[in-house]
Order: structure tokens, then sequence, then C-alpha cells
């Protein structure tokens, strides 16, 4: 398959796809798709809707923010708008790279270490990578409702409404309880299923689909529960 029909089988055909990615796994064309996606966010934000317009909405809405002083609050305000164009274009550059290296290498230590699957780090790194293009479907989704939308009704925190925090009151709701409402997220759902996909391809006989899956949603579960525990904490 050329890059073009995998991209495509991804999406459509995922099962016949990552056999041929974990046949000759690679990484570069997937992870640099997701990266100029989150470029073009971060453009479109700057130029539509305005980086000052959504750090004061988020003040407005934010509790600890609300506890400064109102010089206090211009001065961050004025701080995030300066750094928050350059910020979010390099943060793609650098972090979505090392999001999937540190993704592929502990996914690799539970299918290979702990289920004792013939991975290579280069087969979980292409499935991270090629499993991630739903990203691509939400930045699209992202950007079509910052032009149908009033910019002054645009939630950076919470843009789409695909997670089960979109319909909940993030003001009424324990900080605990709405940051897992947002991790139920189908297209965090979805991005988990072809990751599952591509790893059981790539261990073959010896990997079943639920262990691959399991794989992926342990460290996933960890993570969301600790994130939910600091916003707890936290807010």
């Amino acid at each position: 398959m050329g890059e073009f029909s995998r991209i495509v089988g991804v999406f459509f055909e995922p099962k016949k796809a990552f056999e041929d990615i974990a046949k000759r796994p690679g990484w570069f064309v997937p992870m640099a798709l997701v990266i100029l996606s989150a470029i073009a966010v971060t453009v479109v934000i700057g130029q539509h809707i305005g980086w000052e317009r959504v750090f004061r909405h988020q003040a407005e809405t934010n509790a600890r923010m609300q506890q400064l002083s109102p010089e206090q609050r211009e001065q961050t305000v004025a701080m995030q708008v300066k750094f928050a164009a350059i910020g979010g274009i390099v943060g793609a550059i650098v972090i979505v790279p090392i999001y999937c290296l540190i993704v592929a290498a502990v996914l690799l230590g539970i299918v290979a270490g702990i289920l004792s699957a013939p991975i290579k780090f280069k087969q979980a790194l292409a499935a991270v990578c090629y499993g991630g293009l739903p990203a691509l479907v939400s930045s699209l989704l992202v950007i079509v409702v910052m032009f149908l939308k009033n910019p002054d009704d645009f939630n950076l925190s919470n843009p789409l409404a695909f997670n089960v925090g979109a319909f909940l009151d993030p003001q009424a709701s324990s900080k605990f309880v709405y940051s897992l409402a947002t991790s139920i997220d189908l297209f965090a759902f979805w991005m988990i299923l072809l990751v599952a996909t591509g790893l059981k391809a790539a261990g073959g006989k010896k990997l079943s689909f639920g262990g691959a899956l399991f794989a992926v949603l342990l460290p996933w579960a960890v993570v969301v529960l600790i994130k939910a525990s600091f916003s707890g904490m936290f807010s």
C-alpha cells in the first residue's frame, strides 16, 4: 500500500491498513499531518477568534484567576496572549513527537514485557502515529465550529460536543467529575481502538485484540485519573 492508501485505510479499512503498516512500519507522514493540523487550529484561533478574547473568557470562568487582583489578571492575560501563537506552533512541533515516543515506549513495555508479544518499538510507534490520525478530523471540526459559532461563545478548553463534559456545567460540576467527563470522548475512544488494531496487527497470533486493547486502555485510564485528581486538588 502507498502512503495515501494507508492513511485512507486507517479510516475505512483499519485492519487491512495496519497489517500493511506492521510489515513496513513508518511514522513520519502521520505525525507530520497531526502536527500541521494542530498548527492550523492555532493559526485560525489567532486570526478568527483572537487569543485575547480566548484568554479573557478563560479568566472570567476560572476560579483561581478570579482570586487575583484586576491588575494581576490583566498582566496574566497579556502574558498569555504574547506567547500563545508561537507557543502553540512550537508546542505542536515539539510536544506531538515527544508524546508519540513516550506512548509508544509505554505500550511496548506492556505488550512486549507483560503480554510477551513480539513487537518492535518502530511498530508500536507506527501504531501510535497512524492511530492518532482522527486528530485530523477533530482539528477540521474545531476550525468549522470556530467559523459557525459566535467568537465570544468559542470554548478553547472543550470546543467540540463529542464528550460527556460538553453536557455538564463546568462551574456547577466538581472539577474532578468534569475532567473525567471530558475524557470520555468519542475521538479518544476512536484513537484507542485504532492503536489497539495497530498493536494487534504487529503482534500477530501471539497478541489478541483484547490484549492489545487492554494495553492501550490501562495507561489511558491511569492518565485520566491522575489528570482528574489534579483538577480536583487545584481547583
